[in-house]
């Protein structure tokens, strides 16, 4: 092959790579004008809820607004002792929110080019306190009682439900405090400890200032842990347990628990007895993908996506016994917390 044609063979395939690299750009911004459009669109015109103008103070539960209309993807928030009156509308729009000890933790996408992810802490009034990057979709925040905030993020894909996702899980505070990537922490799995590369951790839920349970996932199985922050340690409770939260007295977790035998996956609601290690199961007819909330010791709270309402959803209700049906408690609503 003589030079000239070396070089314009080099010169087909240069031209070839930035064509694919120009199409795939063109690609990508379309999603994001699309995307963006979408959420536009939802957001313009009349509320289909009905809602005030300030975020309501003391004891109320927080969530994200799904009432398409003006407001929609905003912090919103109801009285405690009111949960089906007019929501109270904040100014900031986020994907996950979690409320308790006066902040408030809004994990959000910001939609551009290129589009970027961040959490917000604000105050209970909704203004900013500090702010931090993601690296990738916001999925879960919980608040503890001093303070420290936990969020996970999918670095890659965007689903619990299939086995190609990776996620970020990190603990930190306003006042400084950082204890990084909880992948970092030493894993002990029935005694042994995990180092393999495909480690997962998610869906932390604060137990005490020092203790907490979160998600362990590895080989296709995951596990309930308990964790400790001095200790920096995760070791395993049972296993087929994700997106944990415990009750207010302390003295149950409930978390998602996978359907064995069927197609898709389905994932049922299951409340662990911590003291005498009896488990609960309550099967449901629809998959729960989300991370439950307790609204007192005998109610539990979670959101379920409107069926034919695409980024619509509602919070559900559900009692923490075997056979309990969920219950329509919020309507258009969407990641509750339950701030006293």
């Amino acid at each position: 092959m003589t030079g000239q044609t070396q070089w314009s063979t080099r010169r087909v395939r240069w031209i070839a790579l930035v064509a694919v690299a120009a199409i795939a750009l063109a690609g990508s911004v379309i999603y994001a004008l699309q995307a963006y459009q979408r959420y536009q669109d939802r957001s313009s015109g009349v509320s289909a809820a009905s809602v005030t103008e300030q975020l309501p103070s003391g004891s109320r539960i927080v969530f994200r607004n799904t009432a398409s209309g003006e407001g929609y993807g905003k912090i919103a928030a109801v009285p405690l002792d009111d949960p089906h009156g007019p929501r109270g509308l904040g100014d900031v729009a986020c994907d996950r929110v979690y409320a308790a000890e006066g902040l408030v933790s809004c994990m959000r996408i910001i939609r551009g080019i290129p589009t970027t992810f961040e959490t917000q802490i604000l105050d209970s009034a909704g203004r900013q306190i500090q702010a931090w990057s993601l690296p990738g979709i916001p999925s879960r925040t919980r608040i503890s009682n001093d303070g420290l905030v936990a969020t996970t993020a999918f670095v890659t894909g965007h689903s619990y439900a299939t086995n190609s996702f990776s996620t970020e899980t990190t603990i930190r505070g306003t006042d400084g405090r950082d204890y990084g990537n909880l992948e970092n922490f030493r894993m002990l799995i029935n005694g042994s400890e995990l180092t393999a590369i495909d480690r997962n951790v998610w869906g932390v839920t604060f137990a005490s200032d020092d203790a907490f349970f979160a998600t362990v996932a590895s080989g296709g199985k995951t596990w309930l842990v308990s964790g400790s922050l001095q200790d920096k340690t995760l070791t395993s409770v049972v296993e087929n347990a994700e997106c944990p939260s415990i009750s207010p007295d302390g003295t149950r977790v409930a978390f998602k628990k996978r359907r064995a035998g069927v197609g898709a996956v389905h994932w049922d609601i299951a409340v662990l007895d911590l003291a005498a290690g009896d488990e609960t199961r309550i099967p449901l007819e629809r998959s729960v993908d989300d991370q439950i909330e307790w609204l007192d010791n005998d109610t539990m709270l979670f959101g379920e996506p409107r069926e034919g309402a695409v980024g619509d959803s509602d919070i559900l209700s559900l009692r923490p016994v075997a056979n309990a049906k969920p219950q329509l408690f919020i309507e258009h609503a969407w990641s509750p917390s339950v701030e006293r």
